[in-house]
């Protein structure tokens, strides 16, 4: 017999060899029809796989983000069969489920040799992979030698499968079968094709083998699928909703930002509506921090190499740094400062600190740049020079949990003010199975962790822990946003760190008059500046909560014979510092409101005769609703209002 644990806690005894599916059924036949996938002792699993020795087993449906990953890594197999079958020839590579901080569906990579597959070929190949999946066949796995797997894959000339079997160990590999079809997989299916009712192809797109630009470039196909055809239907409406709310598109439309190839692949222009967007974000929260104690402070763009070296940035993350500058000097190179971090540590080390003094906490709107492959570029939120709202605060090991709670706050704070209502936070901490990764001892890295989930623990968080995504230098705490589409973004992220401080020798003299080190927090609410407007963008549609819209009213004059009033009420909209433009076009009222509704104008304020005569405006809203004529001084305190609805107040801790 055997003991499995269940996620409620409960422990149930069976035979050995029994199944997920079996343990399904034990339950109740409702959850064995829904099961789709498992896991046990953490290792994705089929459910048909035999259970031998005591352990934890958790069971997926479609409606946990788990199963619906096996359904998608299983869907990317059914099309690579129909792929297979209508490309003779093709070489596969790798296929499987998009992460879930990366988006929904599947892709494979494919080397279609001589031969192309556009848009134009979805219709056939999705027509064949539900033909396959009708057929209902099971996914079965096998293991098989090294020597036997390599022989296949050598056969058929494919050297990306061979690469990849050259670096696994013999013993560990397994295929995965279903009807005509074999793979290389690891492991991870739904129980049979049958349970795919829908799918669809949505693009391809170039890819890099490895993600090596300097390796062969694949086509990489994407796709999604559902166990319902009213479930890709309703998908298919959202991804048209998510292209009207591209930040890319509206980022246009509205004059926000461009790009420039003669200024570089990744490096935005701000233009003027889009820097006075930028300028009110910082300001907001420059406010923010002078409350909460922060000192704002300025670094410069570059950097000798050996900081960074000091750092421990350089042997991380050197590749994807923009090449060294090597100046006239012998041996003085400098790097384009891929982080802040390191300049804030220089400042804390100007000057002794008393443990009366912690903490100090640097602020910085400081740009850095990192050298992303062009292929992983896009729009804002992928580019190669952004601005962090970054901020380094300096403590004492006793300070450690009250400064991080503040910074919470101050997450919460922003995330409230620019509705982001749905979220959840998530404490990243080290790979015990991979040391190499991270940099300091493990007694730092146990205190750190515990110092996030207790803080987190205190404040209510609803968190997960996620081993592996730690900072190389230290644990965080995440917030992962959901928009008003529900698609989920990694905004905000604070960072504990033992070891950055112990790298740069930083001390302060404690109450016993000895030195010690301090502890470092890293934080940034927004991430990035460019990141969390592209976020912003799409999760309003462009219409920014009133207090940040660049400009909140347009008004429009029915003729030139009311252009004079027009500049009056501009002029009485200013001195209640209402940030309004005027439109006096020789163009139709209609022509005017339509632009204005489309450049996302929050109000538009129509005056002709009778608001003249009356000293009164008349007020629409975007969207259409007319809140008919009132004063000047009563539309300002529906402005007032509205900002202070959205807009709330962040109290000094």
């Amino acid at each position: 017999m055997i003991k499995i644990t269940l996620p409620d806690g409960s422990i149930k005894e069976y035979s050995k060899g029994i199944t997920p599916m079996d343990v399904a059924k034990s339950i109740s036949e409702g959850l064995a029809r829904n099961v789709i996938s498992a896991s046990f002792n953490d290792v994705t699993i089929e459910t048909t796989t035999e259970l031998n020795t005591d352990g934890s087993l958790i069971l997926y449906t479609w409606r946990d983000r788990k199963g619906k990953e096996s359904f998608w890594h299983s869907t990317s197999h059914v099309m690579a069969q129909a792929l297979e079958e209508l490309y003779p020839g093709i070489k596969l590579t790798i296929g499987p489920a998009i992460q879930e901080n990366k988006g929904n569906g599947f892709y494979y990579d494919v080397d279609f040799g001589d031969q192309s597959i556009s848009e134009k070929d979805f219709k056939r190949i999705e027509d064949r992979m539900l033909e396959i999946a009708r057929e209902k066949h099971d996914f079965k796995m096998r293991s098989i030698s090294k020597d036997d797997a390599l022989a296949l894959y050598k056969s058929q000339g494919n050297e990306y499968k061979v690469e990849l079997i050259e670096n696994l160990e013999d013993g560990t590999i397994t295929f995965c079968d279903h009807s005509t079809f074999t793979d290389l997989c690891r492991g991870g299916h739904i129980p049979n094709t049958g349970i795919i009712k829908a799918v669809k192809l949505l693009s391809v797109a170039g890819a890099y083998w490895r993600g090596d630009e300097n390796n062969t470039q694949l086509t990489r196909v994407y796709g999604i699928s559902f166990p319902k055809q009213k479930e890709l239907k309703e998908y298919l409406d959202l991804l048209e909703e998510a292209k009207k709310r591209d930040h890319r598109k509206l980022g246009k439309e509205l004059e926000l930002f461009t790009f420039s190839q003669k200024v570089g692949q990744g490096l935005p222009l701000w233009l003027p509506k889009g820097a006075a967007l930028r300028e009110r974000l910082e300001n907001f929260l420059k406010q923010a921090q002078k409350k909460a104690g922060y000192e704002m402070v300025v670094t410069p763009h570059i950097g000798q190499k050996e900081l960074y070296v000091t750092s421990g940035h350089y042997a991380k993350y050197g590749e994807d740094s923009f090449q060294p500058i090597n100046t006239p000097a012998e041996g003085e190179e400098f790097l384009l400062k891929p982080m802040n971090c390191p300049h804030h540590c220089e400042i804390f080390n100007t000057r002794p600190y008393s443990y009366r003094e912690l903490p100090k906490r640097f602020a910085e709107f400081g740009t850095v740049y990192r050298y992303e492959q062009s292929g992983e570029l896009h729009g804002l939120t992928r580019v190669r020079g952004f601005t962090q709202d970054d901020a380094h605060i300096f403590c004492t090991p006793e300070q450690l949990d009250s400064e991080f709670k503040n910074v919470i706050d101050l997450v919460l704070y922003v995330f409230g003010s620019l509705g982001f209502e749905n979220f959840t936070a998530q404490v990243s901490i080290r790979d015990p199975k991979k040391p190499e990764k991270y940099i300091g001892d493990t007694k730092h890295w146990e205190l750190a962790e515990q110092a996030i989930i207790s803080a987190a623990t205190d404040k209510g968080l609803d968190f997960v822990i996620e081993e592996g995504e730690a900072a190389f230098y230290g644990p965080k705490l995440d917030f992962m946003v959901k928009d008003a589409l529900g698609r989920q973004w990694q905004l905000g992220t604070i960072q504990v760190d033992y070891n950055l401080p112990e790298r740069f020798e930083l001390t302060y003299k404690g109450s016993d008059n000895e030195l010690h080190t301090p502890v470092m927090i890293h934080r940034a609410p927004f991430g990035s500046m460019e990141r969390f407007i592209a976020i912003l963008l799409e999760h309003t549609g462009g219409n920014f909560p009133l207090w940040l819209m660049p400009e909140q009213v347009m008004v429009l004059s029915i003729s030139e014979k009311y252009e004079k009033y027009a500049e009056k009420v501009l002029n009485l909209l200013e001195n209640n510092e209402i940030r309004a433009l005027i439109d006096n076009r020789n163009e139709t009222v209609g022509k005017k409101i339509r632009e204005a509704e489309m450049q996302k104008f929050p109000y538009m304020i129509i005056v002709g005769e009778q608001e003249e005569k009356e000293q009164k405006i008349n007020v629409r809203k975007h969207g259409g609703e007319d809140l008919g004529m009132i004063s000047v001084e009563e539309f300002s305190e529906i402005i007032s209002t509205e900002v202070s609805k959205s807009l709330k107040t962040f109290k000094e801790v």
